[in-house]
């Protein structure tokens, strides 16, 4: 995310005179304002965010902004549009700059340090609530009956640390409907990576003997796991038995490629996240790499925006850290390359979430030291990388622009797609790309409704779905920015398709009052050979660029893009079309009673033929329950019993 360059104060304001009307709102908002902590919204015209603040005394923290003069540029700018302010009072500072960090991450606001990561974390879980426990990747919210361990970095951190539990723990990663209905081992008992449990390869007791292990390794106990698993391999080599004891030997092997496959270590650290940030040319980058249970769980850097030159490392680092722990749990130990702004009220803010003691130390020396140096060598290499791509997407863009006579380069590219079979599970896409390269963020998939008027899809018409994915995409705009003020307003629509699809989607968007958005419309070549598309523009001819144009690959990746997001889409829309099952029809069933249903019974047959009796005596059921779902699949049976005569 790139910083924003401040607007320059209207021609002719001195300082004094900056913001005659925000000025008197802030001084109006101070004779009601209590000296108690809390947050602080300054709002625009439009009741936008500005700005969000914290303070031990909101009285006097918003006071300083009726003291132009000491204020800097970016602050007098925001006086300047202020148009009314708000305030929330909280029991403590502490507490103050955890609702800070939230409303930033959720309203944004143009003047604040934001972090602007939308992605969520991988996790590792441990389904305990299953007879035999399965352990798989999460994301998304917590629910009872599972432990989870994390976050990692990436889904690629989380994925190796999965692979490794197999080969040492062999633990079984598929789902439980493929559990119940296995009658022979999967591949990856073939391969030593699961004990097959499915089939009762494996008792139950030596099960749960693998679980514990390794919920202890997770937890950090891999040194007391090697011995024990070493005195077990001599002790089956001393009897003779040689296939247990190789087993034993791969399961050590294992372990220690865990350990030494990590770039960077911490002794004596169980659970820590090493934070550094590197700033250049107007650019923070933040890296992190997270640590738990004594193993480097990945590291991701992070772009913030907002963050103004003149604005301190010390600064940047603090709003950095309060808005990263907003929605991640802190762990005990935060090693940093800079102490934040405001240090200990931070720590006690991050110990007050954490419900514990929470460290932020600056290591002045060791290995500590060692590998935040390594998080701020990262931190200054991405930095680079994003500003040597930066400049490349650049000089595309302003390649686009000279193509396609726009009058700039443009700071957003959409591209639209569709994807459907015979018209079944239609979906059409929208990507978008700029200087920064493809905002994955502003993706959006929209799942094609039924044809006005009546219930069968319209899915096979491409025609007709263009016209739906434009008017809801460009008619939501409408309605959210009608003055076009934001930064979700394309510079130019790229549409895959030929004159055909580009003059109906010109009719389309013209009928939504939406003409002066520029148009391209991108088919293949004879023999629909990459590198002789025909380009299409209204009132222009069709053009082709030359098959070594950097521009030309420049607009394939778009499109490819576009592609392979509405591919992804459709299957997996299609796979969950595909794995409905019966039970999702019946009223008041959801997926934790779905889930009850299916292990007791085995399938969703089995829950359509139990009898009445049987539905009642199913666990966790219950009486009313059972009779709605008798009653779904019997209608008219009222309370009589399947199958009794």
């Amino acid at each position: 995310m790139t910083a924003d360059t401040p607007e320059p104060l209207p021609p002719g304001t001195t300082p004094d005179a900056v913001g005659p009307i925000g000025l008197a709102v802030i001084e109006t908002a101070l004779a009601t304002l209590p000296l108690a902590p809390g947050v602080y919204r300054m709002l625009d015209a439009k009741g936008d965010a500005l700005y969000v603040g914290k303070a031990r005394s909101l009285k006097k923290r918003v006071h300083a902004y009726t003291q132009v003069a000491r204020l800097p540029e970016r602050l007098r700018r925001m006086v300047f549009e202020t148009r009314s302010l708000e305030v929330v009072t909280t029991g403590s500072e502490a507490e103050a700059l955890l609702l800070e960090a939230n409303l930033i991450k959720k309203l944004r606001p143009r003047f604040n340090i934001v972090l602007r990561d939308d992605k969520s974390y991988p996790w590792l879980v441990l389904t305990e609530d299953h007879p035999w426990p399965q352990i798989t990747k999460h994301r998304g919210e917590r629910r009872k009956g599972a432990s989870y361990w994390g976050p990692f970095a990436s889904a690629w951190a989380v994925n190796q640390t999965l692979t490794a539990l197999q080969r040492v723990f062999l633990l079984r990663t598929c789902r439980d409907t493929v559990f119940d209905t296995r009658s022979r081992p999967c591949l990856l008992h073939q391969i030593k990576r699961c004990s097959a449990p499915c089939v009762e390869r494996i008792s139950k007791d030596d099960y749960s003997a693998l679980v514990r292990e390794a919920k202890d390794f997770l937890g950090g106990g891999i040194p007391s796991l090697q011995k024990k698993l070493a005195a077990e391999m001599e002790e089956a080599s001393a009897r003779l038995e040689f296939e247990r004891a190789a087993s034993l030997r791969d399961r050590i092997r294992g372990l220690t490629h865990v350990q030494g496959s990590d770039r960077i270590n911490l002794e004596g650290v169980n659970d820590a996240d090493v934070v550094a940030l590197h700033q250049m040319a107007g650019q923070s980058c933040v890296q992190v790499f997270f640590f738990r249970g004594g193993r480097n769980n990945g590291n991701r850097p992070f772009f913030l925006s907002h963050a103004k030159s003149e604005q301190s490392p010390e600064e940047v680092l603090g709003a950095f850290l309060a808005q990263l722990y907003d929605d991640l749990p802190p762990p005990p130990l935060v090693l940093v390359s800079h102490d934040p702004q405001d240090s200990p009220l931070l720590a006690e803010a991050l110990s007050l979430k954490a419900g514990r003691r929470v460290e932020i130390h600056r290591p002045q020396r060791g290995e500590k030291r060692g590998a935040v140096e390594h998080a701020a060598t990262n931190a200054r290499e991405a930095i680079e990388r994003r500003m040597a791509e930066g400049a490349a997407q650049t000089e595309l863009l302003a390649g686009v622009a000279r193509i396609f006579d726009l009058p700039a380069a443009p700071e957003r590219v959409e591209v639209y797609d569709n994807s459907h079979i015979m018209g079944t599970n239609a979906y059409g896409v929208m990507i978008a790309a700029g200087p920064a390269g493809f905002l994955k963020n502003a993706y959006r998939k929209y799942g094609i409704k039924a044809a006005p008027g009546g219930p069968a899809p319209r899915g096979g018409d491409d025609f007709a779905m263009m016209r739906e994915v434009f008017e809801r995409r460009f008619g939501r705009a409408l309605k959210e920015d009608p003055g076009r003020e934001g930064e979700a307003w394309p510079d130019l629509v790229l549409i895959d398709g030929g004159q055909g699809q580009l003059t109906a989607a010109r009719e389309i968007l013209a009928e939504l009052g939406v003409d002066d958005i520029p148009l391209v419309a991108m088919s293949k070549g004879p023999d629909r050979d990459a590198g002789r598309e025909w380009f299409h523009q209204v009132g222009r001819d069709p053009i082709q660029l030359p098959q070594r144009d950097a521009v030309l690959y420049y607009l394939q990746r778009l499109r490819d893009e576009a592609h392979r997001f509405a591919i992804a889409t459709h299957r997996t829309g299609r796979s969950k079309s595909m794995v409905r099952s019966e039970l999702d029809d019946v009223p008041g069933v959801g997926a934790a009673l779905k889930r009850k249903l299916l292990n007791h019974f085995g399938s969703a047959r089995g829950v359509r033929n139990a009898a009445l009796t049987d539905l009642e005596n199913a666990p966790g059921i219950g009486p009313t329950v059972a009779r709605r779902i008798h009653g779904h699949f019997h209608p008219g049976a009222g309370t009589g019993r399947v199958g009794e005569g």
